[in-house]
C-alpha cells in the first residue's frame, strides 16, 4: 500500500464530464490498495473569469478582498469532485486548504507556504477515505485566506506529499509529462521520461508551465518524489528526480533538456547612474522594499562616459509599474537620468544539466538566432542555463528554430488534450 498525493489542474475538471473521469481515476487509485490525497484546482478558466467580474466591479480591489474571492473557484470542485467521488462508492470528505492544515505568510496574491499541519487529512486517511483539498489557498496568522499565485496548487500538492510523507506526489495535467519545450508552440517538442530538479527548476522559473516554481523547490528540499502525468492518458509521463537518482537509473542528464520561452516579464533600464559603490545596492534595495522579483541584470559603462552606467533588469509586468514608482520618488538621492520602460519583451532559455561538461552552447545558441537575424539584447547564464531577450514577435519562431538546433525534435506531433498546461 503506498500513500499517494494526486493534483489535478484546471483543464482535467473543466466540466461535469471531466470532473467525472477524474473521479474514476481517483476511485481506481483506491481500489488498487492505495490511500489517496487530492488537490484540485478550480474548474477550466474559473480563476481568470472571477478576476475579469472583480475587475468591471472594482479595478482596485483590495488584495485580502481578491483573495477571498478566487479561493472560490478551488472550493467549487473541490466539493463536486468529492461528491463525484462518493457516487463511485468510495468514501471522500472535502477540506478548503485551511481546513486541510496550510499556514501561510500575510502577502496576499502570492502567499508562500511557512507550515503544514494536516491533521484532519491524516485522520481521513486513516479512516479509509479519500481527502480531497482546494489547492492555491491556505490561512495567515491573522486567520485571513490566502492565495499562493497562479499554479499554486502544485505547490499545495508537494507541501501536502512532504507533509504526510507520501510515497509519491502525482502531477495531473493536460499533456503526457514534462516536454523538451512548451508542444503549443513547438510541436515537435519531446516528452522526456525524468528530469532532475534543478533542471525542472530553471525552465518553470523561466515560462515552463508544467510546474510550479515554488512546488520544485519544495521537492528538492523535503525529496518528495514527483511523476507529471495527463489526465486524458495513461502514459507513463515524466519523472523529476535528484540527480542521485538519475545516476543510479545509469540515466546520464543531455546536454540541453528543453528549451523555455517567456513573455511575463518587462524591462526596466535606469540611465546614468553614478557609477560608485553602493549604488546598486540602493537601487535594489529600493525594489525589494516593495517586493519586487527581479530576473536579468545587466550594467553598461561607456567608455566615453565612466562615471555613469546605464542599469537594466527583467521583472514580472505585474510589478513593474510599482517597482517604477518607487524608484521614481527616489530620483533626488540617487541621482540618476532617466527610466525607460519596456513592457513587451520575450525571454528565450535553454536548460540542461549537461551543459556543466559540455561546450559550445552558448556559440550555437547565438549562430542559431544569428542566421535567423534575431539579436539577445540581454544575457544572463547559470551553470546549466543561458538565457537571452529577444523580439517578443519572433519568441515563437526563436524557440522552435533552437529547440532543432540542439536537436530535441521528436519524430511525431506532441499531444495537447486540454489549453491551458495544466
Amino acid at each position: 500500500m503506498a500513500l499517494i498525493v494526486q493534483k489535478f489542474g484546471g483543464s482535467s475538471v473543466s466540466d461535469a464530464a471531466s470532473v467525472k473521469r477524474v473521479a474514476q481515476r481517483i476511485v481506481d487509485t483506491k481500489n488498487a490498495g492505495n490511500d489517496v490525497v487530492v488537490v484540485v484546482s478550480a474548474m477550466g478558466d474559473t480563476t481568470d473569469e472571477l478576476i475579469d467580474l472583480a475587475n468591471e466591479i472594482a479595478p482596485d480591489a483590495p488584495a485580502r478582498e481578491m483573495d477571498i474571492l478566487l479561493t472560490a473557484g478551488e472550493r467549487i470542485s473541490m466539493a463536486l469532485l468529492s461528491m463525484a467521488v462518493n457516487s463511485l462508492g468510495v468514501g471522500a470528505h472535502a477540506f478548503t486548504g485551511q481546513q486541510a492544515g496550510l499556514r501561510t505568510d500575510a502577502h496576499y496574491g502570492k502567499a508562500s507556504i511557512v507550515g503544514v499541519v494536516p491533521e484532519r487529512i491524516a485522520r481521513t486517511i486513516k479512516s479509509g477515505a479519500v481527502a480531497i483539498v482546494a489547492g492555491f489557498q491556505g490561512v495567515n496568522d491573522r486567520n485571513d485566506v490566502t492565495t499562493l499565485g497562479r499554479g499554486g496548487s502544485d505547490t499545495t500538492a508537494v507541501a501536502l506529499a512532504a507533509a504526510l510523507r507520501a510515497d509519491v506526489c502525482e502531477i495531473y495535467t493536460d499533456v503526457d509529462g514534462v516536454f523538451s519545450a512548451d508542444p503549443r508552440i513547438v510541436p515537435a517538442a519531446r516528452q522526456l521520461p525524468y528530469m532532475t530538479h534543478e533542471e525542472t527548476l530553471e525552465l518553470a522559473a523561466h515560462g515552463a508551465k508544467v510546474l510550479h516554481l515554488r512546488a520544485v523547490e519544495f521537492a528538492r528540499k523535503f525529496n518528495v518524489p514527483v511523476h507529471v502525468r495527463s489526465s486524458f492518458s495513461n502514459k507513463e509521463g515524466t519523472w523529476i528526480v535528484d540527480e542521485k537518482t538519475m545516476k543510479d537509473k545509469a540515466l546520464e542528464a543531455p546536454v540541453v533538456a528543453g528549451v523555455a520561452h517567456d513573455r511575463s516579464q518587462g524591462k526596466v533600464t535606469i540611465t546614468r547612474v553614478p557609477n560608485v559603490p553602493g549604488m546598486a545596492s540602493k537601487i535594489f534595495a529600493i525594489v525589494a522594499g516593495i517586493d519586487g522579483n527581479i530576473d536579468m541584470i545587466v550594467q553598461n559603462t561607456a567608455v566615453a562616459a565612466p562615471d555613469v552606467s546605464n542599469l537594466s533588469f527583467t521583472l514580472p509586468k505585474a510589478e513593474v509599474a510599482a517597482v517604477v514608482e518607487a524608484l521614481r520618488s527616489h530620483r533626488g538621492e540617487l541621482g540618476f537620468g532617466e527610466i525607460r520602460v519596456a513592457e513587451d519583451i520575450g525571454i528565450l532559455s535553454v536548460v540542461g544539466a549537461g551543459m556543466r561538461s559540455h561546450s559550445g552552447i552558448s556559440a550555437k545558441l547565438f549562430a542559431t538566432l544569428g542566421d535567423l537575424g534575431i539579436n539577445a539584447d540581454m544575457i544572463a547564464t547559470s551553470e546549466i542555463r543561458i538565457s537571452v531577450v529577444v523580439d517578443p514577435e519572433r519568441l515563437d519562431e526563436a524557440a522552435r528554430s533552437v529547440h532543432t538546433a540542439f536537436g530535441l525534435d521528436s519524430e511525431s506531433e506532441a499531444v495537447v488534450y486540454g489549453g491551458t498546461g495544466r
